[in-house]
Order: C-alpha cells, then structure tokens, then sequence
C-alpha cells in the first residue's frame, strides 16, 4: 500500500488527473506500457490491496489471465452425457460410499436418488454403478480454471440444442389447439376456454399431424384445399393484427384503435430548432406551438396549451384566486391543504353574491321603477317570420310588395323625399342653416336672407336690404347709397380674404416702424437729443420693431440657427 499523501501532494494528484482528463497532459501508463484512459474511476484502475501487484494503475486485474488454458476450438464440443454410469455397480457396500445408494461419487447430502427406506449401507443390496465426474481441474469445455463448484452444477454442460425443437412443437401445437377452441367458443356466444380441452385437443392435434405427413403422398386434392384455406384465414388474421394503430382482440373479433398512430410524427420532431418550443419528457407535454407563424387551425400540432383552458382549469384557477384573496383578509382558505373546505366557502361566497346582486337590483327597481324595461321581448317578436312577400330588382328597388318602414330620424336632412327634392329648408327658406356669416357680428345664418336666426321665417331680399339699411344706419360712415355698395363688396368677401387683409396692413405697420427706427439710429446727436424730449411717444409699431430687432442674449435659443453647441 501506497504511503498517505500530504495535502500539497494531494492537491498536485488531483491537479494532474483534471488536466489528463482536460487532454492538457499525458495520460498514465501501466508497467506494460498502455495508456490508461483518464476518465476510468480510481477504484477500476487501482488493485486491491490483498492482489501482489506493482503500484500504480493498471486493468490486468479486471482481466481473466489465460495461462496455460488450451483454446482448441475442437474441445469445445467435447461433451459428457449427464448421468452416465460407470462400468458395471459393486456387489457390496463400499467404505466411503453413499449411505443412500451406495455410489463412490457422491455423499448421502449430494444424492439425487430417491430416499431409500433402509439405505444400501445397512442392506448391501441394489448398489447403485458410480458415475462419471467431470474433472474439476480441466473444468467447462475443457478449459482450465473456469471454476470448480461451477463446473459441478452447470445445468447446461452437455445440453443438446436439437432437444430444444420438442419444446418448440408442443407449445406450437397448444396455441394451435387454443385458436381453435377459442373460435367455436365465440361462434357458440361464449369466450370462455378450457385449458385441459386445450392439452386434449393438441395431444389429438400432434397425433393427427403425424399421421398427416405419413399420407402427405396418398392426401386428395380436397383435403389440401381445406388446408391452404385455414393457412390463409390465418395469414389473414396475423396481416390484421399487424396493422398499426390498431390490435386485434381474439375473445371478440373486435379492432381496438390505441392512443397514438406511431407512424405519427413525434410533437418534438416537427421541428429540431433548438430555439423552438420546449418539449418537457417527464410530463410528454410541449405547451407552445412547435412552428411558430402557422395558424393554431392549419397546424397539425398548435401545442398543449389549449388543454389548459379546458374542463374544469379555469374553475380551478379561480378556485385558487378566491384562496389567496381570502387568505390575504384575514380567512384561513387554503386550496392545497384543505380543498374541500376551500370548494365550499367559495360555493358559499358565490351564493352570497348571487342574492346579494339580486337584492340590491331590486331595491333599486322599487325605488326608482323602470322594471318594465328590462323585459325582454318575445323570442316569437325577436326571431320570427312575416307572411308579407317583396321581391327587389338588382339595383335594390322593390318590385313587388310593400317596403319596410324605415326608421325617423331626427334630424331635418333625413326627412321625407317630396317632388324630387329633400325637405331640408324650413320656415321658406331656399338655403341651409350656415350658409352665410356675418363679418360685422361674427354670427351664421341664412344665406337667402342673411338672418342670423335660426328658426325665423324667410323674408328674401326685403330681409337683406334691411339688414344693410341697418349696419348703415348704425354706423353713419357713408350714405345709404354708398353703404350698400360697401355692404355689397364686403358680404362678397370671405373669411380668408378678410383675414389676408388684416394681415397685409399689419405688416405694413411694422414695415414703416422699423424703417423709422433705423433712420432715427443714423441720425446726428442732435437728432438724438431731439428725441429723448419726445420719449412718451413711442407708437405700438415702434415698439413691436424693437422688439424685433433687438438682440436677446438671456434666450438660449435665439442662437440656434449657427453652428453652437448649446451648454448643458
């Protein structure tokens, strides 16, 4: 035995064994020169302690040492019978014998013979021959050294494998006779077999069989005909069983369909992308789709997880939500400890809030009414037929019979068609409500009266030329005359125009300004002293052009447009 290493030297060891296994350093060699392979564990490769070896690792004691053994390969058919005597028995008791039968090869312990009244010892008589034993040195098949107590009891030295056809044929001859019985059974409504009628009719079955090959040579062309008809009834009935999916039950004559077709391809070989769905195989499930980007509907597997949202899942789910939610207020509700007790509390919560929405429903009813309402019409009203015939041409017009009514509407657009035209003008007017707009007032109207209100009767042209009557009145600017030109040329005007105008003007304000304000930033000193006497008269326009002109250091984004940086 190798010394204890220390922990230095133990610590190198268990260095070195990693970097073999890594392939980083040699491999060791035994005293023959054979790499061991590094991946063997130490208790393989290292001998036990009570085997005179050499130290370090080597395998020559995990394997059986041929010495002296003679590998003829003729001996290994060399053979003894079991149970051959040798030479003729003995006339008298022999010392050292057995005590049974009286054989020199055996001990009373050992004897397969059946126990004697008054064993051969005491009697001298019936002495049974000796046997002849197999050498135990030579041992099996004549090798050497293939075990001694082994030797002795292998049921299978000498055994001849041409006996084994008997075997063959009587178990051949028993499912023969059992197909048979079976099927006048099914064909007498009863599944029922008798396994002695089974023995009978195979002992009767072998007997005619042998009779049948002694008159293969003498048999009528009928009897070889019945023969080949069972043959392929029965050739029939094993390509039926071999179909798959499916098994046939002899009791019944019945197919029965398993679970899976296994020429089906596997849920985990539609698709072998590693990145694709993942195949759990202790609980044979695949939750995701295995092709992602294939309709659940055109798929031939769209993944386990429809199974989830069937039967009683969501019951169960929300089983378990009602638990935490109960739990969390103070309830001890726990589905995994106590089910039952979990089911009828949420039974019970459920009864509660049934009758409690029942009672506040109609308390609210009583109170406020309205119940009327909320009955719901006749099933007859909903989904029921008319008598009434109308047949429609192709653009949709009716043909024959009368047209449903259709709905009203409320508003004035939708009303009856009357002469070929809509009756969408009331109080006699012929425009639209808001197809005018006053400038002066900012208000909508009618543009055949320009009145500004809506409900008020049409009075044509009157109604206009009193309006401008009015604004000219009003304003006493021009004469009546001119004040309807001007009324004329303005109502001619739209918003946009009007808005354009203001514009225009407004830029031209601001246009003079600052041409005012550089001229006075050009002028002398004295023009300069002038102007301070005159600082309380800075026009609006003045003021907006310095505005405008001024440089505005404190906005950080009045530099935007050069090529700065803005400081964070």
């Amino acid at each position: 035995m190798s010394a204890k290493l220390s922990r230095e030297e133990f610590r190198r060891q268990k260095d070195l064994d990693a970097a073999r296994k890594a392939g980083t350093a040699a491999p060791a060699v035994d005293e023959d020169g054979q790499a061991i392979n590094p991946h063997i564990p130490e208790f393989m490769s290292k001998a036990p302690w009570y085997m005179a070896q050499t130290e370090g690792p080597s395998l020559k004691h995990q394997k059986m040492l041929a010495r002296g053994n003679d590998r003829d390969p003729g001996k290994l058919k060399s053979r003894y019978e079991r149970g051959e005597r040798a030479g003729p028995a003995a006339n008298k008791f022999r010392k050292g014998a057995c005590e049974n039968c009286g054989a020199m090869t055996h001990k009373k312990k050992d004897c397969l013979e059946r126990p004697r009244k008054v064993g051969a010892r005491y009697t001298g008589k019936n002495i049974a021959p000796d046997e002849i034993i197999h050498n135990d040195r030579v041992g099996l098949n004549g090798l050497e050294g293939q075990g001694d107590f082994d030797a002795k009891r292998d049921r299978w030295d000498g055994y001849d494998p041409a006996s084994h056809r008997a075997v063959v044929e009587e178990h051949e001859a028993l499912e023969e006779a059992r197909r048979k019985l079976r099927e006048e059974a099914i064909d007498k409504g009863s599944a029922a077999v008798d396994d002695k009628a089974v023995k009978k009719a195979a002992r009767a079955g072998k007997g005619k069989k042998k009779k049948q090959d002694d008159d293969d040579d003498f048999g009528s062309s009928d009897e070889s005909e019945v023969e080949n008809g069972e043959e392929d009834d029965e050739d029939k009935y094993a390509e039926g069983a071999d179909v798959a999916g499916q098994k046939v039950d002899t009791k019944t004559r019945i197919t029965v369909r398993n679970l899976r077709i296994r020429e089906d391809t596997a849920k985990y070989l539609m698709n072998l992308d590693i990145d694709s769905a993942y195949y759990d195989p202790k609980t044979r499930s695949m939750r995701e789709a295995p092709i992602a980007g294939v309709r659940p509907e055109d798929a031939v597997f769209a993944g386990d997880n429809f199974a989830r949202h069937s039967g009683g899942a969501m019951d169960v789910q929300k089983l378990q939500l009602f638990a935490w939610q109960s739990e969390s207020r103070g309830n001890d509700v726990h589905l995994n400890s106590n089910p039952t007790q979990s089911a009828l509390v949420h039974k019970e919560f459920l009864e509660k809030k049934d009758k409690l929405k029942e009672t506040s429903s109609a308390s609210i009813l009583e109170r406020y009414g309205g119940e009327e309402h909320l009955e719901r019409a006749p099933k007859e009203l909903l989904g029921g037929q008319t008598e009434n015939y109308v047949e429609y041409s192709r653009t949709g017009q009716v043909i024959k019979g009368r047209e449903r009514a259709k709905a009203k509407s409320k508003y004035d657009e939708d009303g009856e068609c009357s002469a070929g035209s809509w009756r969408i003008y009331p109080g006699n007017h012929t425009s639209v409500w808001g197809s005018w707009y006053n400038t002066l007032t900012g208000q909508w109207g009618f543009a055949c009266c320009h009145s500004s209100v809506k409900n008020s009767y049409c009075a044509g042209q009157a109604s206009i030329e009193a309006a401008k009557a009015e604004s000219a009145g009003g304003l006493g600017l021009l004469t009546a005359k001119a004040s309807s030109s001007n009324e004329d040329a303005a109502s001619t005007k739209t918003l946009m125009q009007i808005k354009a105008d203001k514009d225009k003007e407004e830029k031209e304000r601001l246009r003079a300004a600052g041409t005012k304000r550089k001229a006075t930033d050009g002028a002398t000193t004295d023009g300069a002293a002038d102007r301070k006497k005159h600082l309380g008269c800075v026009t609006e326009e003045e003021m907006e052009a310095y505005r405008k002109s001024r440089r505005q250091d404190f906005d950080p984004t009045a530099d935007f447009s050069r090529d700065e940086v803005l400081p964070l």
